[in-house]
């Protein structure tokens, strides 16, 4: 069996471990130690220790000889340095600050206030609820960027709003699990940061790329609310004035100063710090998290239990991602040196596919993959398979990137995997059933799937800003 062979049958064996429910980043590590162990073995390295031993060596020093021989593998230094080198990372040192900002933001009761003014506010505009509610969502998941989070709090908060105030619930489940996805795509995104640490490109101009298909992807989905609740009122009754009374101007320009402003302030100076080159993602992230606790103290909802609940999340879900980062290092270092890689990429390269046909295929790829993974997984895992065949297709890393971002907002959305639906089942009240939050979220699937044909048609809506601002 030849060493190519024995790097597909590793990739395949990881593919039926993660179906099997094994945690992604230790069956990473293992795979990867249990396969570089044979790939990087030497007999005469595992041995050499034992040629200091002598006939008076006692059995313990015989054993721990045995131990050390048995150790004697490149691939114990590798797993090491992949670990030193990930926990050194400049890039992934945003990740954890940014997570921060999110958690601290989430429980500093922020969503409640803007959810109100943004209701109040949008009292004329048809389908007005769902509108405040799709502008929370994107404001609070672009604050976040943690899905489950944006998702389950706005299921809590503006679904029984909606419900109450007549909305068809399959209409408004699908505009909280469609809201709570863009912190994925829209800057500061920390998927962005992943996949920039994975893949080597600048996280600056990863934002510039992302913003405006985020705020093209928003808009279409505003232009669907509107519009359906135009063309079906039925689905988006108009408010009474029970239900919304009129609020004075001057009290609605304070609600909006104290509530939209304060977080609009906060992401538009962390991603505007970032983008004109005032500090790095890593500074602009410790203002961000810095402005995440000012913001807590002054709406005075920073307490003890709650800086610990945000402290421990951020520890869980840095240590999550870091580890799979060394797992997915480890493992893909290995694959390569067995010459995995080129056995997919000569494969891929006599598909003698075009560069659009292989965009169509690697995003179908990623596509099915998000179905049983996070996006997490398949940043730091399966994209850095692609990455080798870019260069062969004239590829952009950075436009592959963006596609990636908006690629993964339909794996929270697509049943039966849907995880955003899931997210918003386990809170929502029981009359609201799966069947229902499925089928709301279809058509914001088709927003995705549109924005994603109007970036292969008109790519500069990618590389507007970037070539705007950074040339």
């Amino acid at each position: 069996m030849t060493d190519p062979q024995i790097a597909l049958i590793q990739l395949g064996l990881f593919i039926v471990f993660v179906f099997l429910g094994f945690p992604i980043a230790f069956t990473l590590m293992a795979m990867g130690i249990g396969f570089g162990y044979f790939a990087y073995f030497d007999a005469g390295r595992m041995w050499r220790a034992f040629d200091r031993l002598d006939d008076t060596a006692g059995t313990w020093t015989q054993i721990t000889t045995w131990i050390e021989g048995l150790f004697n593998n490149r691939i114990f230094d590798l797993f090491v340095n992949q670990t030193y080198t990930v926990m050194s990372n400049e890039v992934l040192t945003a990740v954890p600050l940014f997570l921060f900002m999110g958690y601290i933001v989430e429980r500093a009761n922020i969503v409640d206030r803007l959810f109100s003014t943004l209701n109040i506010a949008s009292k004329n505009i048809p389908g007005s609820m769902g509108v405040a509610a799709l502008i929370t969502c994107a404001l609070f998941a672009t604050a976040t960027g943690i899905v489950g989070a944006v998702v389950t709090l706005m299921g809590l908060l503006a679904l029984p709003a909606m419900l109450r105030a007549r909305y068809d619930p399959a209409f408004a489940s699908g505009i909280i699990c469609a809201g709570g996805t863009l912190g994925i795509l829209i800057p500061p995104s920390i998927m962005l940061i992943v996949y920039a640490a994975a893949t080597n490109v600048s996280i600056v101009r990863l934002y510039a790329g992302a913003l405006l298909p985020g705020l093209t992807l928003v808009g279409l989905y505003l232009f669907y609310v509107v519009g359906r609740s135009i063309l079906q009122p039925s689905v988006a009754p108009r408010p009474t004035e029970d239900e919304i009374p009129d609020v004075p101007l001057g009290r609605l320009l304070w609600m909006i100063v104290t509530s939209f402003l304060p977080l609009a302030v906060l992401i538009a100076a962390v991603l505007g710090s970032i983008l004109f080159g005032l500090a790095t993602p890593t500074e602009a992230a410790s203002v961000g998290a810095l402005g995440g606790l000012a913001l807590a103290l002054i709406y005075r909802a920073l307490s003890w239990q709650r800086l610990r609940e945000s402290v421990y999340l951020t520890v869980r879900t840095t240590a999550m991602v870091c580890w799979l980062f060394v797992g997915s290092y480890t493992f893909s270092a290995v694959f390569s040196y067995l010459g995995g890689e080129q056995v997919i990429g000569q494969f891929v390269e006599g598909l003698n596919l075009t560069p659009v046909q292989f965009l169509i295929l690697a995003q179908l790829i990623i596509f099915l993959l998000g179905w049983p993974l996070e996006w997490s997984e398949i940043i730091i895992i399966f994209v850095p398979i692609f990455l080798p065949l870019l260069a062969h297709f004239e590829i952009d890393p950075l436009f592959f990137g963006i596609l990636v971002a908006l690629n993964l907002q339909t794996s929270f959305l697509t049943p039966p995997m849907a995880m955003s639906a899931y997210y918003l089942k386990g809170i929502a009240p029981p009359e609201v059933r799966l069947t229902q939050i499925f089928r709301g979220v279809m058509p914001f699937l088709v927003c995705v799937l549109i924005s994603m044909v109007l970036m292969y048609v008109f790519p500069q809506i990618v590389y507007l800003l970037p070539e705007l601002v950074y040339g």
